[in-house]
């Protein structure tokens, strides 16, 4: 009656705990700490063939814009590097203990976005690269990346590896309370964001974090919708603003938005067709956006009711997971489709509107809002205590969003109530986060010689 049940789900919490407890003779947790490429590895890993293979198929033009971007520090190119960290991730030791993964797990893919109810609450929020995965392949690069961060911001090396054991440490205690939780309890976990400045006993930081949250609730449609929209010929068009947005009118392309139009509709439900009835489209337009998916193929679209008030939604170009060849195939044949359903799965909320759509050239998209009160929090002027609050509610969430697709209780056990793996990823960071400053130096090399052309924009 309620389906076939997998045969973990008929072993009990201790026997769960047990496995994954046994584990760690297979596989040592301060087997973790260590990254070195060995002499083979380093001779045929090149950090510009990995990115230009992850260049193909996008928009030629754009292309420089991704490396410009990524040239910034080595911060921006770990942002902008997600197959190099597959491809790295692939080499380190792993329990086999599976999850959803979010595939691209940084400092800065976290932040705070509405929920369906209009509640404000701080979640993961990027899932280009989703895809089941090893859990410490979220959890390795977001400890390496929050090294990077604290570098970039000038703090000690003691206080970026503080930053870490307290990200680790709060995935590994949160994990422990989850593997006791019901399936539901664990579903229906959220971090609100007038929960957490209620339960901050820092002053500043509550002001901080209530200044966040009134900032993010200004990023909607109707604020954003005077600034990159005109009224013209009885409706409303984009502003052209390149290189971040333009239009592209290639062949047949109001065709083309409309039968995407169409194929996303499709996907979703039928109160939710009902919405998107309420709009019409106006324009679609491509826009620029953020460093790793530079030059994917992203359009806007704007809509607008009977009444005058704007939707926009972002149409965004979604091909095969950097993790995909690292480790299981993808059950979903449209790409959309697989980041809507792991984003789904992660996240303990998501956008209404979301959705995936096949275009006539067969290129799949994922659909969203393109302002729904997301905010990323910004690391810049974070101190040692700021950055150490920030990456301890990281590690919370990451725990939350995997518990619902993995063995909590199996991740715990491997885990378990000492601080061994906590440090030996702190190592782990810190090694690795040498490693990318040694890839952006490769990148700034390759584009002072020629190898490859990057553009600065704004």
């Amino acid at each position: 009656m309620g389906g076939k049940r997998s045969p973990d789900s008929r072993r009990t919490h201790a026997e769960r705990a047990g496995h994954g407890k046994a584990l760690r003779n297979k596989v040592p947790r301060q087997s973790h700490k260590v990254w070195r490429l060995s002499r083979s590895d380093d001779r045929s890993r090149d950090p510009i063939k990995i990115l230009e293979q992850s260049s193909r198929g996008r928009l030629r033009k754009l292309v420089p814009i991704r490396y410009g971007r990524m040239l910034q520090n080595p911060f921006a190119f770990l942002r902008g590097s997600a197959a190099l960290m597959a491809c790295d991730l692939a080499r380190t030791p792993a329990t086999g203990l599976r999850v959803q993964a979010c595939g691209d797990c940084h400092v800065l893919n976290f932040g705070l976005f509405a929920t369906p109810e209009r509640h404000l609450i701080f979640d993961l929020n990027d899932f280009d690269e989703t895809h089941p995965a090893p859990w410490e392949w979220d959890l390795k690069p977001l400890a390496a990346s929050i090294v990077v961060a604290a570098r970039s911001l000038r703090l000690s090396d003691r206080q970026a590896r503080a930053a870490v054991l307290e990200c680790v440490s709060s995935y590994r205690k949160h994990m422990r309370e989850c593997s006791r939780l019901s399936p539901m309890e664990i579903w229906y976990e959220a971090l609100d964001i007038e929960t957490l400045i209620a339960e901050e006993s820092n002053l500043k930081a509550r002001k901080e974090e209530q200044q966040f949250a009134d900032q993010a609730r200004k990023h909607i449609a109707e604020h954003l919708f005077p600034k990159i929209a005109e009224a013209k010929e009885g409706g409303y068009r984009l502003v052209d603003q390149p290189p971040i947005l333009f239009h592209e009118r290639k062949g047949d392309f109001e065709g083309r938005a409309h039968a995407a139009l169409a194929a996303y509709r499709q996907s979703l439900s039928d109160e939710r067709k009902t919405l998107l009835d309420r709009y019409r489209l106006q324009d679609f337009a491509l826009k620029v956006v953020g460093i790793g998916s530079v030059g994917t193929r992203c359009y806007v679209g704007l809509f607008i009711s009977d009444e005058g008030h704007p939707l926009l939604l972002q149409f965004k170009e979604a091909d095969r997971s950097v993790l995909e060849p690292y480790t299981i195939r993808s059950k979903y044949q449209n790409q959309g489709e697989r980041v809507v359903m792991g984003q789904r799965l992660m996240q303990s909320s998501s956008d209404i509107f979301l959705g995936w759509a096949r275009s006539k050239h067969r290129r799949d998209f994922y659909v969203r809002q393109l302002r729904d009160m997301k905010l990323s929090i910004p690391i810049a002027g974070m101190d040692s205590s700021d950055l150490a609050r920030y990456t301890k509610r990281c590690g919370w969430l990451l725990a939350r969003a995997h518990a619902k697709s993995g063995d909590a209780a199996g991740i715990s056990g491997y885990l378990g109530k000492g601080d061994s793996f906590d440090r030996a990823l702190g190592k782990f960071a810190s090694a690795y986060a040498d490693q990318t400053e040694h890839d952006h130096a490769v990148l700034v090399k390759a584009v002072r010689s020629g190898r490859i052309e990057a553009v600065r924009d704004e």
